[in-house]
């Protein structure tokens, strides 16, 4: 018996949601939690839930996959301004201090977490000044402990108020290591691999006075280290670069330079000046009244983030763009001895850990012209016999499958570094078990596969819709909507599987699963590839 997933069929590069999964029995399935679906989809005798290693992680909705703001287009405040905004959270809007500086360092943290990933930029040293701005760097050192990086923090004037020696309690609770300025090196390019700048902010006039004058410089020489292509630590300011007016910016051309900068409730007018290859905003916490007062312009927030990427992405280097993943190994004698039921424990790691749509494939199919074509398509169904999908019968993908019905697939699961490959002979699932799946999918998915001639070339979108619509009015009764004959899936019986798990240094885990008969019965033989 084939399990069935269901899930809205949104297309993968829109789909933003996490999708409730439900499973087809013999008529209309009723939705079911995660939980629930872990325990039914393989087999009656699973019922526990895997254990997520601790090199797998899953941040809320990536910012990274969040469309770039222009930055022209967004509101800048004034000094002023800034500070008639944060009279007004802590007056008639009943903010305290505490917790916008809470929101604040969080999102401070999670900007940090966004760009410089804790397996390659682990060692970070916070610098807190006197104020508002060094709480809400104490604050982000709490996050970043939590989000596995190893901070360390350089408070040289502490502020004896209740809030600040909270903050400092709760960092010595977790083992956070204090730093005099004494104890920091006049390089610092060896010894940390992020520096935090949160010395000062919009509310600061005058010159730094030691020892903040020290630190500035100290920040200002790792370019130099930079530009003899030294290795050197990143530098992320908080909301005003330590040494900018707030307005005019770098104005002595002596103020840090940083390589992120993280404003708070909108950017000041400093932020303009800002060349660095990384600039996020945070503070999710700006109401209505604020926005209207102000007429601020800000861009929205993904998902649940904390922050949102502003301004132009980075010009980066493709050739230089590469992730040392950081994975337990994949040994042979810890592998199931049949490749469905190892497939069947790595779909379960990746629902576990909340990938989004973690039965997205890549379906390679060859025409008889010899010509490939890849596409991604959704993982229906699994067991012994292969794996289904459905489709357009009249589509390229089907065209080629009647020309060679030879194709493969491939899982990537981005959050476990893992990847899966089955390749084999396929075949049109039977009519009735298409026609069962296709009275299981939401109306609106049953209507769209008929208003859709997958492949053909159409005049407009409009045309879509004018067809959806007059089919919706059709069927608005609720009466039974007909298969289409074209339409149905197809199973991949595998012939080969491989899997594969990042590692450190490119030499990577390569199982292979190749099938062998020894006295009439099948036996699969795993042998390991060279990365």
């Amino acid at each position: 018996m084939t399990f069935l997933f269901l899930t809205q069929p949104l297309p993968l590069a829109l789909s933003h949601c996490n999708h409730s999964f439900s499973i087809y029995k013999s008529c209309r399935s009723r939705s079911r939690t995660q939980s629930d679906f872990l325990g039914s989809i393989w087999s009656p005798t699973v019922c526990s839930s895997p254990t997520i290693r601790s090199f797998s992680s899953k941040l809320s909705e990536s910012i990274t996959t969040a469309r770039m703001q222009n930055p022209e287009s967004i509101s800048h405040l004034t000094q002023r301004e800034a500070a008639e905004v944060d009279e007004i959270l802590m007056g008639q809007l009943g903010f305290s201090v505490d917790q916008l500086m809470e929101l604040a360092g969080l999102s401070v943290a999670s900007s940090i977490a966004e760009v410089y990933k804790p397996g390659e930029y682990s060692r970070v040293l916070v610098i807190c000044g006197p104020g508002n701005n060094g709480g809400d760097g104490l604050v982000a050192a709490r996050h970043l402990h939590h989000f596995g990086y190893k901070p360390f923090v350089c408070y040289p004037k502490r502020t004896q108020k209740p809030l600040y020696n909270g903050l400092v309690t709760q960092l010595e609770s977790l083992s956070v290591p204090f730093l005099s300025v004494e104890d920091l090196h006049v390089d610092l390019s060896g010894d940390f691999d992020i520096l935090v700048d949160a010395m000062f902010g919009f509310s600061f006039h005058g010159s730094p006075r030691p020892p903040f004058d020290d630190l500035i410089q100290k920040l200002v020489q790792l370019h130099n280290y930079a530009q003899n292509r030294q290795k050197y630590p990143v530098i992320v300011s908080v909301d005003i670069p330590s040494g900018w007016h707030v307005e005019e910016g770098d104005v002595s051309g002596e103020g840090v330079k940083p390589d992120m900068l993280v404003s708070l409730t909108a950017p000041k007018l400093c932020a303009k000046k800002f060349t660095g290859p990384h600039h996020f905003l945070g503070g999710r916490f700006v109401p209505p009244s604020i926005v209207d007062k102000f007429k601020l312009h800000l861009p929205p927030y993904p998902g649940t983030s904390m922050c949102v990427r502003i301004g132009k992405p980075p010009q980066i280097d493709i050739s230089a763009l590469r992730q040392n993943y950081i994975s337990p190994e994949l040994l042979e004698e810890q592998v199931a001895a049949d490749p469905i039921d190892q497939f069947r424990k790595w779909f379960d790691d990746a629902l576990a850990a909340g990938l989004r749509e973690p039965n997205a494939m890549a379906l390679s199919t060859v025409g008889k012209d010899g010509k490939p074509s890849s596409r991604m398509v959704l993982l229906k169904g699994v067991d012994k016999d292969g794996f289904v999908w459905y489709t357009n019968y009249e589509s390229q993908k089907a065209h080629e499958l009647s020309e060679n019905p030879q194709a493969s697939l491939l899982f990537y699961w981005d959050g476990l570094n893992r990847q899966v490959r089955v390749e084999g002979p396929v075949q049109k699932v039977p009519e009735e078990e298409s026609e069962q799946y296709f009275h299981s999918r939401p109306q609106g998915s049953q209507i769209g596969a008929i208003a859709s001639k997958q492949s053909t070339i159409i005049p407009g979108r409009h045309i879509l819709h004018q067809t959806y619509k007059e089919l919706e009015e059709k069927y608005s009764d609720g009466s039974l909507i007909p298969k289409p004959k074209h339409w149905g899936g197809y199973r991949l019986k595998p012939k080969l599987f491989e899997f594969w798990q990042g590692q450190q240094s490119r030499l990577h885990d390569r199982l292979q699963y190749i099938p062998q008969e020894i006295d009439r019965k099948l036996v699969w033989k795993i042998v390991r590839l060279a990365p």
